[in-house]
């Protein structure tokens, strides 16, 4: 279980997330929106291990982040702009990735790319936004991790697209992942989600699909 306990983030005076408690379960598929500027994408960065927070702790399976453990242990990011190597394929991407951590073989990087649509051998360089999108999303997914951050994972995606992500990502919630997905439009991903939580100025409230 990931929990925020009585998490705040101040920035230049600034109260960018404001005393948030929330329990992530595994095998459940989390929706957080709201409009720019609004935390969300703090919240996803908090829970990464990238932001430390002013007050409050990050709990990830009993242990505290940042005093019992530095990063979650195993987790999979997209978050803003992520930096891919333009002259490699999505293959050699992965591999290259693979290698901090030695737990994705061979099989599992060529696995998630078929399931992604990429299988093709085309430097990243060529790629549209689209298919740069993918990669991304594959990067996250490829080693398995237990808990899923994707900030607006939708963008650049046509509908086709848009349909097949959704498939991977209730495949990854059926092997026991915790996803949880931040855009500025619950549209986007309200099909999909098991809960939905609305980001407002720093706070953060559970909501039904219908709202």
């Amino acid at each position: 279980m990931f929990k925020l306990n009585n998490v705040s983030k101040t920035i230049k005076k600034q109260n960018v997330l404001k005393e948030l408690n929330y329990d992530f379960e595994k095998g459940t598929i989390y929706g957080l929106f709201g409009p720019n500027g609004s935390g969300k994408t703090m919240v996803l960065r908090v829970l990464s291990g990238l932001v430390i927070p002013t007050d409050g702790e990050v709990e990830i399976d009993g242990k505290i982040l940042h005093k019992d453990i530095s990063f979650p242990p195993s987790v999979g990011i997209i978050i803003e702009n992520m930096e891919l190597l333009p002259k490699l394929t999505a293959q050699e991407n992965l591999q290259a990735l693979s290698q901090i951590k030695k737990t994705a073989s061979e099989e599992d990087i060529i696995d998630t790319l078929k399931r992604v649509g990429l299988d093709t051998d085309k430097p990243v360089k060529k790629y549209s936004l689209g298919m740069r999108q993918r990669l991304n999303i594959a990067q996250a997914i490829f080693e398995k991790p237990d808990l899923i951050l994707l900030d607006e994972p939708m963008n650049a995606l046509d509908e086709d697209g848009v349909n097949l992500i959704y498939k991977v990502l209730k495949e990854e919630k059926e092997r026991g992942a915790c996803i949880i997905m931040a855009t500025h439009n619950k549209s986007d991903f309200s099909s999909v989600c098991d809960k939905i939580l609305k980001v407002s100025e720093g706070r953060m409230v559970e909501v039904r699909n219908e709202e």
